[in-house]
């Protein structure tokens, strides 16, 4: 390789920043729905948390549901008995949450806790690995990730008490900050680089 040829990560490098570039207005209306949101679930945290419960336990139904038709289906499949046990937590996971939104937030607060911390950590990391090629917009992805990590912590603090309307607040304060960041991504990706 010569000198004047660009190397692998340079040629990725500037095929990344050329499709955020060409996407920029689908992360700004992205950023715009997520910051709107964000604001709808601080406003009302309780309100926000009982959805979220509820839309979780739909979502469990349904995919418990459209297991077990698929392992039966499938019966003949290996792992039939996994696939049966799988699919019946997912139906009865789901109708519990259903039943109990309140009770069920407790535990999806949880759950919220562990997403926080994946989220956070990956969230730095993007940011870290593209800063040459969302310079001046990726400090906002990067101060996004400690925000969910802060989140977590925040969270598990105040357990049990706060998992009735901290679950709407702190996905309200995620959705806001993810949203800020994809906004002023958006914006810094206007420009070609």
């Amino acid at each position: 390789m010569t000198m004047n040829q660009p190397s692998d990560a340079e040629r990725m490098g500037r095929t990344v920043a050329s499709a955020i570039h060409e996407h920029w207005v689908l992360f700004l209306i992205e950023g715009i729905v997520l910051v709107i949101l964000g604001i709808v679930a601080i406003l009302v945290p309780l309100i926000a948390t009982l959805a979220f419960t509820i839309l979780i336990g739909w979502l469990f139904l349904i995919s418990g549901i459209v297991g077990l038709i698929t392992t039966i289906w499938a019966r003949h499949a290996p792992g039939f008995w996994w696939s049966l046990i799988s699919a019946l937590i997912g139906i009865l996971a789901g109708l519990a949450l259903l039943a109990s939104p309140v009770t069920g937030a407790l535990s999806l607060t949880l759950v919220l806790i562990a997403f926080f911390i994946i989220e956070g950590i990956a969230s730095i990391m993007y940011a870290v690995d593209h800063r040459r090629q969302l310079t001046g917009s990726w400090v906002w992805m990067l101060l996004s990730g400690i925000i969910d990590i802060i989140l977590a912590g925040i969270i598990l603090l105040g357990l049990p008490e706060t998992a009735v309307w901290a679950l709407g607040l702190l996905v309200g304060i995620n959705m806001l900050f993810g949203g800020a960041a994809l906004i002023a991504m958006a914006f810094a990706a206007r420009q070609p680089a």
